[in-house]
């Protein structure tokens, strides 16, 4: 697993300090775990604190790209912005209609 962005690292560390039943799930996972995958401790713990984070942003029916960007941004209305500035530009990618992504995704026109 490669070194987390600045933004998405921001985002890591302000889930830990809001969900601090995980950042204790973290601390006491068991080196052996990490041993019997092959990997150090640290490794091991960043893939498990990827894993609550994925699975966080499901349950708030949100991506992780997302999550990252409403536990980073500095408003309600700048995550919005940033929100639908990115869906844009996927939408564009995939060759979609604007309108029909919005439907795809649940977002308002």
């Amino acid at each position: 697993m490669s070194a987390p962005s600045d933004t998405y690292q921001l985002a890591l560390d302000r889930f830990l300090r809001d969900q601090p039943h995980i950042a204790a799930e973290l601390d006491s996972l068991n080196p052996l775990a990490a041993q019997a995958r092959g990997e150090t401790l640290a490794q091991y713990r960043a893939e498990r604190l990827h894993e609550a984070f994925e699975a966080h942003a499901e349950q708030q029916q949100l991506f992780a790209w997302e999550l990252t960007l409403k536990l980073t941004a500095d408003s309600t209305e700048a995550f919005e912005a940033q929100r639908r500035e990115v869906h844009k530009e996927v939408a564009q990618m995939a060759g979609m209609d604007w309108a029909q992504y919005c439907q795809l995704h649940g977002l308002a026109v």
